[in-house]
């Protein structure tokens, strides 16, 4: 996506058309938050960053498995509705912070797992945006991105083809993650692609390496 690509999708967020949008987001979203957190291993103490948050619902799944959890997006509609639906005990565990995956705002080597739940579309730098992810992960952290999979011959809205999933896991590739793979999944009448992915272990350095 280009930067003028991503000013278009600040638009599309923004305002009461957002809210609206926001609310839209989260029927049906609670599948595919409950397998990024599944996948990512997520448990009491996991610190996860989910990129492009939107109304929070994979936050609040990680959440609720006592993960401490950031939620990023860039639209201020997003995050206030975010807020807005987060009640209970684990609200004291879950940050919402303006940001965007291209300009994440944590330290470095900071969370364990790093997830985005179909919102790379919308990036509008997809290296410099899995180079941050990198940058933010620990040392054997995970990396996430899922995407509704497009049917061949069937439109889906923000749906990715095969083509698409391709080019993120080469991207995650180029910024130096390891253990790039895809995979499918499931999920009632549509299918998630998911490009997973993980930092490089720290090395112990020996005697013998100096």
């Amino acid at each position: 996506m280009s930067a003028t690509s991503a000013t278009a999708t600040d638009r599309h967020f923004s305002g009461v058309t957002g809210y609206a949008r926001g609310l839209t987001m989260i029927a049906g979203r609670s599948p595919a938050a409950r397998l990024m957190a599944d996948l990512g291993g997520v448990e009491a103490g996991t610190r996860v960053v989910d990129l492009g948050c939107g109304p929070g619902v994979a936050v609040r799944e990680a959440a609720r498995r006592g993960a401490v959890v950031f939620g990023v997006e860039p639209s201020a509609e997003m995050r206030r509705l975010a807020r807005l639906l987060t009640h209970g005990p684990t609200r004291r565990r879950i940050t919402y912070l303006d940001g965007r995956a291209e300009q994440i705002p944590l330290d470095d080597s900071s969370v364990d797992v790093a997830w985005a739940l179909s919102s790379a579309h919308h990036w509008a730098d997809l290296p410099a945006g899995f180079a941050e992810v990198k940058r933010v992960l620990r040392p054997g952290g995970r990396a996430l991105v899922g995407e509704r999979l497009q049917v061949p011959g069937r439109h889906a809205h923000y749906a990715m083809t095969e083509h698409q999933v391709e080019a993120m896991a080469a991207a995650a590739r180029d910024a130096g993650l390891e253990q790039v793979r895809i995979d499918r999944h499931r999920l009632g009448h549509t299918t998630e692609a998911v490009v997973s992915a993980s930092a490089e272990e720290s090395r112990v350095v020996q005697a013998s390496d100096l």
